[in-house]
């Protein structure tokens, strides 16, 4: 009897989880900033992407996609001092200065949403790796590679 008792309740909080992950978006767009967030990251990578990683967000990791969305998209990506595709070309060095390919391989999609052409990448990789290293040079230049081709780019 305990083990369906414990059973049951393992399947209800995961049909309570799930409907609370499947109306973050819509709960937490009463924020303006989160708001604007969602719309810059629907605009770099679709209303299927961007809103995928936020319905899929389990509790642990929802906190995350809340702040990334409200301060980092919501507050700073629409700062109108910079373009977006200016603050793309920015992400995209910084990312390969800390070495950091898979933040970059999404960030490649944002930047060719944002208007970076494949050869302004390349010149971006190339002028990141002669300051921050040749060996995370060759690593980002790599993860571009990667998803340059599966976007069909390559």
């Amino acid at each position: 009897m305990a083990k369906s008792s414990k059973s049951s309740k393992k399947k209800g909080s995961a049909r309570s989880e799930k409907a609370a992950k499947g109306n973050r978006v819509k709960s937490a767009s009463k924020n303006p900033d989160f708001k604007r967030g969602m719309a810059v990251r629907r605009s770099m990578w679709g209303a299927d992407g961007a809103d995928r990683q936020i319905n899929a967000a389990g509790d642990f990791i929802w906190p995350l996609q809340e702040v990334v969305t409200t301060y980092c998209f919501g507050q700073t990506w629409t700062r109108p001092k910079l373009s977006r595709k200016v603050r793309s070309m920015i992400t995209l060095a910084m990312l390969v200065a800390m070495a950091r390919p898979n933040e970059l391989k999404v960030h490649i999609e944002g930047a060719i949403a944002n208007g970076v052409s494949k050869e302004e990448i390349q010149e971006i990789l190339l002028h990141a790796m002669v300051y921050a290293g040749v060996p995370r040079g060759v690593e980002g230049f790599r993860a571009a590679e990667e998803k340059l081709k599966q976007m069909g780019l390559e």
